[in-house]
C-alpha cells in the first residue's frame, strides 16, 4: 500500500530477480516486455557480458533507487547447448589449470574453472592459506587457454561454496544450495546450545564452524532467559538448592539440594523464588 510520500504500486517499474549461479546473489533485472515466470532461464546482460541465469522472484512492481539492466530474451535451445558446450570445456580446462599448477609448483588449490557464457574470459578460483602474487600464473594459464583469464583466491567457506558437497546431515551443502551470504558463526553460539565443544563434529566441509550451528541460536538463548542460572540458589515445591545444571529445550533444571538431599529436576513451575546468584 502506498504511502502519501510513495508513488502509486503502478508507477513503480517491473523488475525480475535472476540467481545467476545455484546458491548465489539474486539481481534485479528489468524484464521489459517478456512473461517471465519462477525457475524460466533467461539470457541477461551483465557488466561482465552476457550470462544465463534463473528466474526466482517473477516480475512484480516494486521500487528501486538504480538502472536496471535488462534480460535480454529467454534462454532457448541454443542457450542451453551453448551452456553444456562451456560445461565440457570447463572440465577440459581444469586438466590444464592443473598441470600448470604442478608445473609451476603453485602453493595453491584449484577449486574451480568457469567459463562466461560468451567464451569471452575463464575464470579460475583458487584457494591457499596464504596471499598469494597472481600475475605470472594469470600470464601462465592465459597463455595456456589462449583467452582471457582472471584468477580469483577465496577462502575455506567460500571454497566450499563454489566446490559443494554433501554434509553430514546428508543433505547438500546450505552454502552451496541456497545459503547466499555467510554470517558469523562463533563458539559463544555452541555454548549457548549446550554442545560438546569436540572440533571433529563442529566442523563444516569447509573447516569452519557449520553454518548450521546459527539457526537456532536464537531460540536456545530465548528459551535459556526464562531459566535460572548455573549456580543460582533457588526454593521449589521439590526442596531448595543450587541450580547445577540446565536442560533448555525441556525448560527445566537439575538442583542440588541443600544438605544431603540429593539432586531433583525441576520445572519452571516447580520454581517458588529465585533467592540469589552465586
Amino acid at each position: 500500500m502506498s504511502t502519501p510520500n510513495e508513488p502509486a504500486s503502478s508507477e513503480h517499474p517491473l523488475v525480475v530477480g535472476v540467481r545467476l549461479r545455484p546458491a548465489g546473489q539474486v539481481y534485479d533485472f528489468d524484464p521489459g516486455p517478456l512473461i517471465l515466470h519462477r525457475d524460466d532461464r533467461v539470457l541477461v546482460e551483465t557488466e561482465r557480458g552476457p550470462t544465463l541465469g534463473t528466474v526466482v522472484l517473477p516480475p512484480t512492481r516494486r521500487p528501486t533507487n538504480r538502472h536496471l539492466q535488462r534480460v535480454v530474451k529467454k534462454a532457448d535451445a541454443r542457450d542451453l547447448a551453448r551452456e553444456d558446450k562451456n560445461l565440457q570445456q570447463e572440465r577440459e580446462l581444469r586438466a590444464t589449470a592443473l598441470d600448470t599448477l604442478r608445473a609451476r609448483r603453485f602453493p595453491a588449490k584449484l577449486v574451480k574453472v568457469e567459463t562466461a557464457f560468451d567464451g569471452s574470459r575463464v575464470t579460475v578460483f583458487i584457494a591457499a592459506d596464504d596471499r598469494l602474487e597472481l600475475r605470472d600464473l594469470v600470464r601462465d594459464l592465459g597463455q595456456a587457454f589462449g583467452t582471457r583469464v582472471e584468477v580469483k583466491q577465496i577462502g575455506a567457506r567460500d571454497e566450499a561454496k563454489v566446490a559443494g558437497g554433501v554434509g553430514v546431515c546428508g543433505r547438500e551443502l546450505c552454502c552451496s544450495s541456497w545459503l547466499r551470504e555467510f554470517q558469523a558463526v562463533s563458539v559463544k553460539m555452541v555454548k549457548a546450545q549446550g554442545l560438546s565443544l569436540n572440533p571433529a563434529k563442529l566442523a563444516g566441509q569447509c573447516g569452519r564452524l557449520k553454518c548450521c550451528l546459527r539457526y537456532e541460536y536464537e531460540t536456545y538463548v530465548e528459551l535459556k532467559r526464562g531459566l535460572p542460572a548455573i549456580g543460582a540458589t533457588v526454593e521449589s515445591v521439590k526442596g531448595n538448592g543450587k541450580v547445577v545444571a540446565q536442560s533448555i529445550l525441556k525448560q527445566t533444571v537439575a538442583i542440588q539440594l541443600e544438605g544431603d538431599g540429593g539432586r531433583v529436576e525441576a520445572t519452571l513451575e516447580d520454581l517458588v523464588a529465585r533467592r540469589h546468584d552465586a
